[in-house]
């Protein structure tokens, strides 16, 4: 290795009184002496450290000549510490001996300092060569440091090259790589000159900077200039079409490209491939692909991160597969996208897979690739092994705390969700846009109007309130902690409003029960500016469902493909049997079931047998029962809808049936369990529980309580309950874990106050009617949030009409 002893301990060199205008012959032999060949072969900085001994024993280091030769090699291998080394020990400095280093310094070194050595070059009244500035100015754009940039701007000017192509090409390119887009086109424009590298520059700034419409049209003037664009220029503009979709264009840059003879090039081919299949077109991306020569690493990373992004996850992965074959390794790119595929799969064994690959590699350390692993363990329903991958970095960004509380958030474990967002503040992290819409779903799942005013007032401080992402959120939130009027202020406070605010506000008023006002919002929202989409009508009939309204869905329902050219898909089919069921209607459900254009599926299925357990028709819920049994056999909850179905028709036998076959196979009823919050800490109830700290006082507030509304007129609905006497019959119905939620809040909070609760199943018959006197003999509001929907008692009634 290269030392300062080593250089430091030669001989000095010869001694002279003044530097001679033109730098000293070389010796005649210097040129085919060994050393001075093999520093002509060197390829890397490692060989030509081992040669350097060779060189300095031979007597050769003081050679003008090798030396020059020595800090252009080391400089161009970025190894500038022994290139200085070598030119502090050089007695005679030529200019060009500067300029090499320079050129060292600022393709390799810090912007500082090549702008050091810049300075010391002009101290010694080096003379500026044009390369100096294009060097410099590339420097700056790598940067993007544009106050630098102008700086060497000027001297440019000053140094009398404002009229030269190449060193103003450098300044366009300088000011589009710092976002200066302006500036850059007023350069080019005042150019007296423009060369094919000026003309490319100046398309490359538009399509870096997203201006992809003047990035084409730039092309097209320099068609109409006379100058013919090639390959670089082709790989310019085909990212501007795919920023801009304009498959169009991207086909006749593609027609282009074969007439000019260029389309068989590794870098414009693969610029197609990412082209077209940013444009929607995978298929024709493959087509190019498949013909294409000399695949390289950046070609097979274009094709699968196409597929991965249009939904073919396993075409994806097999694509790697092939890839591996073929040789050719996989980069950080690569990474990404298959950890995308697995992801959309939810395929957890190929994730591992790749995430064995990413650590073989050695990606372990990369920010962006583990923040997609957290990811991907997120998506496959492992939130356990994201915390791992989580817990393991040393270095964490805001986009991997947003990663894991989003992985929390979608993975039902709100807590932990709201931990991570404490704890991301506690380190100083500062939030952005994306960490409030990743912790916002989590408050939802809790489910209490004062967080959700919390994290609102949070995010009004830290200034993203207004931000349209975060602003639909909170909209969302509102309405699902059971602040729907507060969700509809927050809707009419803002300026702008996407697709995806005024469907939360719709469903927002569905969940609530006040569909005739999420139809009339739809009216209003078809005079607006955005479009509905298909997550609008799916909004709009799952009102009409909660609501009985079976004509108005119908209508909507036909709408939807009439009037805006949407194709139903499994949900918009579920949700219209769910109407139809909820409203008795089941013979016209399932003829609706079975002239479905697509094969039905879960959703489907599990309204219908939802819609026979409300309206006991046993023959259709067996059949609905038994497709769901084929498409989900571990889901136990078909299983019991079945068997209250056997159970209301006394066909006690068949009861018996489907229990012994949930025994056999393992299979077990999701337990009831409704949910408090008291004092920042949420209270979980479940049926007939008696492990809480205040148990004896919630049983006794709750006999009470039972006392008070059988006064009133309660009277317990034990028709669902079987094999038991009468008075077990409602001992069990009393233990219901929202009974018991109640009881609590009625204990902890003040006369008056409104009290909410959440339940993770559909509330009861018995529960919904006792909470309903509960709510008169208390004078208190009560909100219930089930599975399906929000149930607000007041005063003996409750919102949804008792449909529901």
């Amino acid at each position: 290795m290269l030392s300062t002893t080593t250089l430091h301990s030669l001989p000095p060199p010869p001694s002279s009184s003044k530097k001679p205008l033109l730098p000293p012959l070389p010796n005649p032999h210097l040129f085919s002496h060994p050393s001075s060949l093999l520093l002509e072969l060197c390829s890397n900085p490692t060989e030509l450290r081992r040669l350097l001994p060779a060189v300095i024993k031979h007597g050769l280091f003081f050679e003008h000549v090798l030396q020059t030769k020595l800090v252009s090699l080391f400089s161009r291998f970025g190894a500038l510490r022994e290139a200085s080394l070598v030119f502090s020990d050089v007695a005679d400095r030529s200019d060009e001996l500067h300029h090499s280093l320079l050129k060292g310094h600022c393709h390799h070194s810090p912007l500082p300092l090549s702008l050091s050595f810049f300075l010391s070059m002009r101290r010694a009244d080096v003379r500026t060569s044009v390369h100096n500035f294009t060097y410099l100015l590339k420097a700056c754009a790598d940067a993007s440091d544009l106050p630098r940039g102008r700086e060497i701007h000027s001297l440019l000017v000053s140094s009398g090259f404002s009229s030269n192509v190449f060193a103003m090409t450098a300044v366009v390119n300088m000011y589009a790589k710092c976002r200066r887009i302006e500036d850059a086109r007023k350069m080019f424009d005042r150019m007296p000159v423009r060369d094919l590298v000026a003309w490319n520059a100046v398309v490359s700034g538009y399509a870096q900077n997203g201006l992809a419409a003047d990035a084409l049209a730039m092309v097209g003037r320099m068609q109409e200039d006379g100058i013919r664009p090639d390959s670089i220029t082709l790989v310019s503009a085909l990212p501007a079409c795919a920023d801009a979709r304009r498959l169009e264009v991207a086909k006749s840059v593609h027609a282009f490209a074969v007439r000019a003879g260029v389309d068989g090039l590794v870098n414009v081919s693969t610029a197609l491939v990412d082209c077209y299949c940013k444009c929607g077109a995978v298929g024709t991306a493959r087509k190019v692909f498949d013909r294409l020569r000399g695949k390289n690493a950046v070609s097979w990373n274009s094709m699968i991160d196409g597929y991965a992004r249009s939904g073919d996850a396993e075409e994806a992965m097999r694509l790697f597969d092939r890839m591996s074959g073929a040789g050719v390794e996989a980069t950080e790119v690569t990474v990404l996208a298959l950890l995308s595929a697995c992801a959309e799969l939810g395929d957890l064994e190929e994730g591992r897979k790749v995430h064995r690959l990413l650590l073989s590699i050695g990606l372990e350390s990369n920010v962006s690739v583990m923040n997609a692993l957290i990811t991907m363990y997120s998506k496959c329903k492992r939130p356990d092994l994201a915390a791992e991958v989580f817990d393991s970095l040393q270095s964490k960004t805001v986009v991997t705390w947003n990663a894991m509380i989003s992985g929390f958030s979608q993975n039902g474990r709100a807590d932990e969700a709201l931990k991570s967002f404490y704890e991301m503040r506690r380190r100083n992290v500062n939030p952005d846009s994306f960490t409030f819409v990743s912790v916002i779903p989590a408050i939802a799942d809790i489910s209490v109007v004062r967080r959700a005013k919390w994290i609102h007032g949070y995010a009004v401080r830290s200034c993203f309130d207004r931000n349209i992402f975060v602003a639909t959120a909170l909209v969302d939130l509102y309405a699902k902690c059971g602040g729907v009027g507060l969700a509809r202020k927050l809707f009419d406070s803002l300026d702008e409003r996407h697709v995806t605010t005024w469907n939360a506000m719709i469903d927002g008023y569905g969940t609530h029960g006040y569909a005739e006002t999420a139809i009339e919002l739809f009216e209003e929202m078809k005079r607006s500016p955005a479009e509905p989409n298909d997550v609008t009508f799916l909004c709009v009939l799952s009102a009409c469902a909660h609501s009985g309204l079976v004509e108005e869905g119908k209508r909507q329902f036909e709408s939807m493909r009439k009037d805006y050219g949407i194709e139903p898909v499994m949900d918009h089919y579920g949700t219209m049997v769910d109407l139809l069921g909820r409203a008795g209607l089941l013979d016209k459900a399932w003829d609706f079931i079975e002239r479905m254009p697509i094969e039905p599926g879960i959703s489907v299925y599990g309204a219908m047998l939802g819609a026979c357990r409300i309206h006991k028709n046993v023959k259709l819920g067996e059949e609905a029962a038994r497709r769901l049994f084929e498409l989900e056999p571990e889901e136990g909850g078909y299983h019991v809808a079945l068997a209250n179905i056997y159970a209301n028709a006394s066909m006690w036998d068949d009861v018996a049936r489907v229990r012994k076959l949930m025994e056999a196979t393992g299979l077990q009823k999701t337990p009831g369990c409704s949910f408090f919050e008291l004092g920042n800490k949420v209270h979980t109830f479940y049926s007939g529980s008696t492990n809480h700290p205040h148990s004896k006082q919630i049983y006794a507030r709750l006999d009470t309580l039972l006392d008070e509304i059988r006064a009133i007129g309660y009277v317990p609905d034990t028709e669902p309950i079987h094999d038991v006497e009468s008075d077990v019959k409602e001992q069990l119905l009393a233990a219901h874990s929202e009974k018991l939620a109640i009881a609590f809040a009625l204990i902890n909070t003040r006369p008056g106050a409104t009290i909410q609760i959440k339940k993770n199943l559909r509330v009861c018959r018995d529960c919904h009617a006792a909470t309903k006197f509960i709510s008169r003999a208390t004078g208190r509001e009560i909100i219930v949030r089930d599975m399906q929907r929000f149930h607000h008692f007041k005063d003996g009634l409750c919102s949804c009409g008792d449909y529901w």
